[in-house]
C-alpha cells in the first residue's frame, strides 16, 4: 500500500474513548500468534495496559489510517519526576534515570498492520507522535528476541541503556532512549 494515501490524526486523552477500541483492534490483529501462545500479550491484558497508560499524565497518540481503515499506530505518555525505573535488570548512569516531570515520554507502542508494514509508515507515526511532545527524551522497549526491531529503532536515533522487564510474566526488553528534539 503506498503511503502517500496515509492520513495521521494525533488523539490526546480526552480522545481516548473514541480511538480505544481501534487501538485494540489493530493490536488484537498484530499480536495474534503472540497472544495464542503468551497470555502476557492477551487482548485483555494489553487493554489493561492500554487504559492505565492512557491514564497517565499527557497521553497521546498518533493513528494512521488508509481509506477510513485504521492501519497503524504510535502511543505512550509522560512519565513523572517519581518514576523510580522498576524493572530495570541492569545498571545505568543515574543522569539515564533521573527524571522531570517534562524529561521522558514513554513510548509504549508502534505498530503497524501486515500489510503496510515496510511502507515508511511506522516511522511516519512515530515521527508525527514525537512531534507533539514536550519532553526532551523518548524511552521505549524492545523485546530481546527482535534485533531487526532494535536495529530499525537504532537507525531512528535511539540508543541502548539496559535491560528491562517491566512486569514479572513480560519477556526481557532492550530499553532504549532518544532525543526528541
Amino acid at each position: 500500500m503506498d503511503a502517500a494515501t496515509l492520513t495521521v490524526a494525533y488523539y490526546t486523552h480526552d480522545d481516548f474513548a473514541r480511538v480505544e477500541q481501534q487501538l485494540i483492534d489493530v493490536y488484537a490483529e498484530v499480536y495474534v500468534e503472540d497472544a495464542a501462545t503468551d497470555p502476557f500479550f492477551s487482548v485483555d491484558r494489553f487493554t489493561q495496559r492500554l487504559r492505565a497508560h492512557a491514564a497517565a499524565p499527557r497521553w497521546g497518540c498518533a493513528l494512521g489510517e488508509v481509506e477510513g481503515q485504521p492501519v497503524g499506530y504510535a502511543y505512550g505518555f509522560a512519565r513523572t519526576a517519581s518514576y523510580q525505573w522498576k524493572g530495570l535488570l541492569t545498571e545505568a548512569p543515574a543522569a539515564d534515570l533521573a527524571e522531570t516531570d517534562t524529561r521522558t515520554f514513554a513510548l509504549c507502542e508502534v505498530m503497524v498492520r501486515a500489510p503496510w508494514r515496510g511502507t515508511g509508515i511506522a516511522l511516519t507515526l512515530h515521527e508525527e507522535l514525537l512531534s507533539h511532545r514536550i519532553e526532551e527524551r523518548s524511552h521505549l522497549l524492545v523485546e530481546e528476541t527482535h534485533p531487526k526491531v532494535r536495529a530499525q529503532y537504532e537507525r531512528w536515533g535511539y540508543r541502548w541503556m539496559g535491560t528491562m522487564q517491566p512486569y514479572a510474566d513480560a519477556p526481557r526488553y532492550d530499553s532504549m532512549l532518544r532525543p526528541i528534539i
